[in-house]
This record gives structure tokens, sequence and C-alpha cells, in this order.
């Protein structure tokens, strides 16, 4: 096994640490069910000598006691190496999935504007099943069969040393095939978890997608998209079967080899009477037992192999640094005093600059709205305030402190957003109003109030305990948008970020969510990104932003009187 391979495997390993007492009784039933193998081939000799040769009158009870002593033993160990390594695995299943969870929800944004959620959702499910079966399965089938060969080969020395030692010459040759076997394996288990995280992945696509899927007739080039991941993963999975099929029989072959050489020696020494029938039999007995483990043992290679391939996949996720926690200093709850100070960044991986020098203060409670084209870096902006990503240059300013001197938590504690994409989750109303924050049910209500909801919610039979779907789906654009102001509403933030709130409703219903964002907006520090210029000629100040830069500044009067870049865009949705 590589270096690399090798300490992936010993870190998997370590999560086995916690459930040593359990797994260390599963290795106890591996010993005894190893044990009854060798007692077989013991058995057989007890059985022939003492009947045939000895005629020893007590093996009428010895020998059906005998029997059923040994299967009883068998059966007790076979239990244990099934029941205790599964317990095992299942926790480190568990384990690792809750640590894979934890850090996707602590990574920063922009590790999943590079990631598929497809593949991040793979690793999850697919590649942890994996994992439990190198750590468990894999494991007992090494250890149990292990112990078996060991015990049968002592037992096939205690009978004749000098053949044993023959049989025992193809050894290396094995081995060097096994360990070829193990770099391909893994090889082709890299390959299958990477198909199998593009084929989550275009899935998920087309089954979030329907309406578009269906009003672009879409359905024949989803269903060739996905008949081509589907056939790269059937391709993986048969290079996989090809390699898994032949190495066994290559195996089988050779050792079969060994022990034909070894049974014509044995035929020889009990022609010459120099081996009772009882240790011919028993010899040969021995020596057939082996092949069955032997057998497993070259089997396992393949599980072991995707599972410590898998192990790579996850630990790649868990060794990518979280967001960082932020400075020390304490905030309670903000003035809302917000200043971009000669603001620069560029997203990670990308050349060019997004953002040019931004620099703009937002007094406590006022409401800057900011507009452009698309492209401009209106939405990057706002994203700074949180840090979703952090400036690449100059400092964002919150109540007079860089917001990189906060805790993160608490920092993001003093926002609310409302967004173009509502992002509701398959709960019901009343717990997506409290979504992440503790509220009774009289504040819930109060919120849904005030955004409205309730005029909604009265109709239905569940009311604010009606589950919403998938997303929201089971509810209109405006029903979800009010849900979401509602959230806005009962988190009661100093500061408040709407990003193409209203974008995606019409020009009646946009008026009516409208009157709701008013109400939330009173006694806030608002920043607005706005594509229709009507929902905001209410700002207290208006930045006109072009090519990363704000070109413009100023209430919508004074910008329609600047007759700038503002006017123009005002004129152009006005004629629209």
């Amino acid at each position: 096994m590589p270096a690399n391979a090798l300490q992936t495997y010993r870190r998997l390993l370590g999560y086995l640490r916690p459930h040593r007492g359990m797994f260390m009784v599963g290795v106890l039933g591996m010993t005894i069910f190893a044990a009854t193998d060798a007692g077989w081939a013991a058995f057989v000799k007890f059985f022939l000598d003492g009947t045939f040769v000895d005629k020893d009158p007590r093996m009428v009870w010895l020998v059906p006691f005998a029997l059923v002593g040994l299967f009883v033993l068998r059966g007790l160990g076979d239990f244990l190496q099934t029941y205790c390594p599964g317990f095992v695995g299942r926790q480190i299943v568990k384990t690792l999935r809750g640590e894979i969870f934890d850090r996707y929800l602590h990574l920063p944004v922009a590790f999943f504007d590079r990631q598929s959620a497809g593949v991040l959702l793979s690793r999850l499910t697919y590649n942890t099943e994996q994992v439990a079966t190198a750590t468990t399965d894999s494991i007992t089938v090494f250890i149990r069969d292990t112990l078996t060969i060991i015990g049968l080969i002592s037992y096939l020395l205690y009978l004749n040393p000098k053949l044993t030692l023959i049989s025992l010459v193809v050894g290396p040759l094995i081995a060097v095939i096994i360990r070829r076997i193990n770099t391909l394996f893994r090889r082709y288990s890299k390959r299958i978890q990477a198909s199998m995280g593009d084929v989550t992945r275009v899935a998920k696509e087309a089954i979030e997608a329907p309406r578009v899927v269906r009003v672009f007739n879409a359905q024949q080039f989803q269903a060739g998209l996905f008949d081509q991941v589907i056939e790269h993963n059937r391709r993986s999975h048969m290079k996989l079967m090809f390699t898994k099929g032949l190495s066994n029989p290559v195996v089988q072959v050779i050792a079969a080899s060994g022990l034909a050489v070894v049974l014509y020696l044995a035929t020889v020494e009990a022609i010459k009477g120099q081996m009772s029938v009882g240790e011919f039999t028993s010899f040969i007995a021995a020596l057939m037992l082996i092949t069955g483990p032997l057998r497993r043992l070259v089997n396992v290679a393949g599980p072991l192999q995707q599972g410590i391939a898998a192990a790579q996949s996850i630990f790649d996720v868990l060794d990518t640094p979280p967001e960082p926690a932020g400075g020390t200093v304490p905030i309670g709850r903000a003035r809302g005093e917000v200043e971009y100070r000669d603001v620069r960044f560029t997203y990670p991986g990308v050349m060019e600059p997004v953002l040019h020098g931004i620099g703009f203060s937002v007094r406590a409670g006022e409401t800057v709205a900011i507009v452009g084209r698309s492209g401009s870096g209106k939405s990057t902006i706002v994203n700074l305030l949180p840090r979703f990503y952090d400036v690449t240059g100059g400092s964002v300013i919150l109540d007079g402190r860089d917001v990189r001197d906060y805790p993160i938590d608490r920092l993001r504690a003093q926002m609310s957003l409302v967004s173009q994409d509502v992002v509701l989750f398959n709960d019901t109303i009343r717990s997506n109003i409290a979504f992440g924050h503790p509220a009774s049910n009289e504040e819930i209500e109060a919120a849904a109030q005030s955004a409205r909801v309730l005029e909604f919610t009265e109709q239905m039979p569940q009311g604010l305990d009606t589950v919403v779907g998938d997303r929201g789906a089971l509810l209109s654009g405006g029903q979800r948008q009010r849900i979401a102001i509602a959230r806005a509403l009962l988190r009661n933030t100093p500061v408040l970020i709407l990003d193409e709130a209203t974008s995606a409703l019409d020009t009646e219903l946009e008026r009516q969510i409208q009157e709701q964002l008013d109400a939330l907006m009173q006694n806030r520090t608002t920043l607005v990104i706005a594509h229709r210029l009507s929902t905001v000629e209410k700002a207290d100040r208006i930045l006109v932003m072009d090519g990363g830069r704000v070109v413009e500044t100023g209430s919508h009067a004074e910008l329609l009187a600047k007759n700038g870049q503002y006017a123009v865009l005002y004129r152009m949705q006005f004629n629209e």
C-alpha cells in the first residue's frame, strides 16, 4: 500500500478508537470463528483415526457431541464478528457524516462557488458508505481470514512440516499479484466516486428545475446528458469488476498448482504408510480449507481500496479551512453605522478585480440604494459586509471598527437578508419564519402579522403550521417573499440587506410587498440592491455603479437632474 494510502487508512482507523471495546469483542468472535476451521480439520483426524484405526467405542458419543460443540462455537463467533463490527461501522458513518455536514456549514461561501452540489452530496452519502466497508467489513474479513489461514497452517505444520513448507512456496507470488490488484482497485474506485458525483449532480439539476426542462423541451437533452454520466459510471464499474473477476481465478490457479504438488507428495507418503488415514484426510481437508479464506482476502482488496479512495475525498473536505472565526472585539447590538474605505475585491481564481476603490458611508438608520447594470459589482459590495467574502484591499467598517475585528457569528447577528431567491426549507411556515432564531409563538405570529403572512395562512387548514414543500414550492412567489420579510422582522437586526428583493414579482405584487419592506426598513440601516429603479426612489441616497466603481451618488431627484447614467437607466426602464 502506498504511503499516502496507508496514511489515509491509519487516519480512518482513528475513528474506530472510541469503539475499540466493541470492536475487540468482534475480534474475539473472529478468533473463535477462525479456530473452528482448524478445529474442523482436527475433527476429521479425530473421527477417522478413532473410528477406523483405533476402533475406540467412545467415538459413538464423542463424535456427535464434538460436532455440535464445534458448530455452537462457530455460531457464537459468527454472531460476534457480524454484529460488533457492524455496530462500529454505523457509528463511524454517523460520525463522518456529522463532521462533513458540520464542515459544509462552516466553509466559506467561495468554496461552494467552486464545487458542484451533487459532488458534495455524493461525498456525504455514497462515499461515507464506502468508508464503512473499509473500516469494518474489510478489516473483519482481513482479521478473520488471516487468523483462519494462520490456524490452518499451524495445524498443517503440526501434521507434516515438510509438506507444509513446500505449499508455502507460492506465497510470495500471490503477494505480488495482490499488491498489483490493490493499485488497480484504488485507481478505479476514485473514478467511480467521481462519476457518482456527476450522476448526483446531473440528476439534482434536472429534478430541481422541472419547469425549465419542460418549457425548453430539454427532456431529451437532459436524458442524453444523464446517459453519458451513467455510462461513464458503468464503464468504471466494469473495469473494477474485470479486475476483481480476473484476480481471484489467477490466485486460485496459482494456489491450486502448489496444492497439487503437495497433494501428490502427501499421497505418496500415505501409500508408503508414512501417514495414517486420519492424518492424510485431515491434512488434505486443512489444505482445501485454506482456499476459501485466501479467496476472500483477495476479494477484500476491492472494497478496501474503494474505502481508502472515498476516505481521501472526505478528508479533502474535512481538511479545508473553515471560515475565519473573526476577531475578539465584543459587540452587543450595533448602531448600524457602515463605511466602505477604498474597498477593492477580486474573486478567488479570477485575475480581473471586481471592485476598484469603493468608498462611501451610511449613517445609522439611513437607506442607501446601489444600482447599476448587471456585472457592475452591486451584489459583491453587500456580500462583503457579512463577510461572505473578505476584501482584498481596503476595509469595511461597522460602528467604527473593521468587520474583521468582530466575532463572525456576532457580526452576522447584526444583519438580516431578504433576497430575490427566497430560500425556504421543507418545514412549516412557522419554522421557516423562526429559522435559526429562538422565538415564542407570540413573537412569530406578530412578525407574520406585520409581514401580512397571516392574510394567506388564515385560508390554510393548518395555518402557520402548513408545510411549504421543497424550497417553498407549494407557495406563490409573493407568499415566499412575505415569509422572508417576516423572518427578517423577527430577527429585528440593526442592519438590513435587500438584494433584488422584489425583482421576481409582477408590478402589482411588487407594490404590495414594497409596503412591507418599507415597514421593515424603518429605523434600520438598509442597503438596497435593485434593478427596478422605481423601488429605490424613496432611498435617502443612491449609488450608481459601473465597472466596479461608484460613478454617481445622490438622491433620486438629484441624480435625475444630473442627467447622467442614473437618468439614462431610469429613462430606459420608464420607456419599457
